[in-house]
């Protein structure tokens, strides 16, 4: 599992105190830089390989400005040329939120997906989690 560590920022906030519904989905593309950077290890976009399919979050408790976020960052399902990943967002021993994304290894210039190299792969199965 990959964690991140962040402190929400005032402008992040909603009017009730709590992280904004469109924060998250921002703190969980932050959260997949070491999973970006074994594909692309010094983050080129011209050298980017891949894609996002589909993010999901879901709400299930409340987040606050003034207390440290961590994101716990995992695989639940490593295919071919796709990975699910999970994330989740806890602050003071509770979770407020967690997600996913489809993520896509693929070939810009041939538009279509591309086997994960079985190097990346093998780094790709320390962070497999079952559900």
């Amino acid at each position: 599992m990959w964690t991140h560590h962040l402190s929400p920022r005032f402008v992040e906030t909603d009017a009730l105190g709590h992280i904004n519904n469109t924060v998250l989905p921002v703190w969980f593309e932050d959260a997949r830089t070491p999973l970006f950077r074994l594909f692309t290890p010094d983050l080129d976009i011209n050298n980017w390989h891949l894609i996002i399919a589909k993010i999901e979050v879901e709400f299930v408790g409340e987040l606050f400005y003034g207390k440290d976020v961590e994101i716990r960052t995992y695989l639940t399902k490593l295919g071919n040329s796709s990975m699910v990943i999970a994330h989740e967002a806890w602050q003071e021993g509770r979770m407020g939120a967690r997600g996913s994304a489809v993520m896509v290894h693929f070939d810009h210039d041939a538009k279509q997906s591309v086997t994960i190299p079985e190097p990346i792969r093998a780094q790709l199965s320390e962070h497999l989690r079952a559900l």
